[in-house]
């Protein structure tokens, strides 16, 4: 560690360059070589062979314990490196909680203020406005919150997502069933999911105030399926009365339908409506992944 070299001593019994451990005597050792275990910008110590044999240490046997060394020196060096790294991991999920929460209180937040106004409103027409509004909003914490109980980063399952969204309308709307089926994992970009959420929203919510009367009978079926390579497809379905003003996209004065046109065009998709018996379906046609996060990727 002094020299910086690497050390041979053939006879320790005569050494005078360093006192030989009581222990390597008490063990009959007779040789030994070291080298440096190199560290990133200084040291982590030395690697020392011991030997009780009559052979002398020659050069190519330090040669050799010299790259076991530096092959050490990477080892060590790695799992620090690796320490490190999930010690910023894990503050990084804490700071990713915390702006989740941070996120989430927000946005119950505004929707607490959308209703306080709302109870303030003299006028009935403003007051559903902003309960409309207030809705949203809470729908949007709801599917970022579902977001955030998914284990992957970049892509997700849409289907076990929005399914769990539909629980969530389930729970929401009393007057009607609001069930979801799905075909195998479908994996989207994690960027596309509030969006599609909102769609599911948004139709579900429709069909829900325009086609469902509270009957017996009165249930909305959400289906995802792959379309091909590149694309999938959400059906909502209601075996209601119908829409008596289905959603046309771009056609339509209502702030939601305009809202579900908006998000389509967002997401690169394609919106369709069939008039069924009973019911009325509203199909839409996503990409897997947008041109946005091809050019991100």
């Amino acid at each position: 560690l002094r020299s910086g070299k690497p050390v041979i001593s053939n006879h320790l019994s005569e050494e005078t360059r360093f006192r030989t451990p009581e222990l390597l005597v008490q063990h009959g050792i007779r040789r030994a070589m070291n080298v440096i275990l190199q560290g990133n910008g200084r040291p982590f110590g030395v690697l020392e062979v011991d030997s009780r044999s009559e052979r002398d240490f020659e050069e190519h046997d330090l040669a050799f314990l010299q790259g076991a060394a530096n092959l050490l020196g990477m080892a060590i060096e790695r799992a620090q490196q690796q320490k490190s790294l999930n010690a910023a991991l894990a503050r990084q999920r804490v700071l990713l909680r915390e702006m989740d929460h941070r996120i989430k209180n927000n946005l119950a937040l505004v929707a607490s203020v959308l209703n306080l106004q709302a109870r303030e409103a003299d006028d009935p027409l403003l007051t559903q406005h902003l309960d409309d509004a207030a809705s949203r909003v809470r729908a949007i914490a709801r599917a970022h919150d579902r977001l955030q109980q998914d284990v992957q980063v970049e892509t997700l399952d849409v289907c076990g997502y929005i399914g769990r969204v539909c629980r969530d309308l389930d729970e929401t709307i009393a007057h009607c069933r609001i069930e979801a089926a799905c075909e195998a994992r479908i994996e989207i970009a994690t960027s596309r999911a509030i969006s599609t959420a909102m769609i599911v929203n948004e139709l579900v919510t429709n069909a829900a105030k325009y086609a469902c009367r509270g009957g017996a009978d009165d249930s909305i079926k959400v289906r995802l399926a792959r379309k091909g390579p590149d694309r999938f497809t959400i059906s909502v379905r209601d075996f209601g009365n119908g829409m008596a003003q289905p959603l046309e996209a771009g056609a339509s004065k209502g702030l939601g339908k305009r809202l579900v046109g908006l998000l389509v065009r967002q997401l690169e998709g394609e919106l369709a409506i069939h008039q069924r018996e009973p019911g009325t379906e509203i199909v839409v046609s996503i990409p897997l992944q947008g041109r946005a996060d091809e050019i991100g990727a």
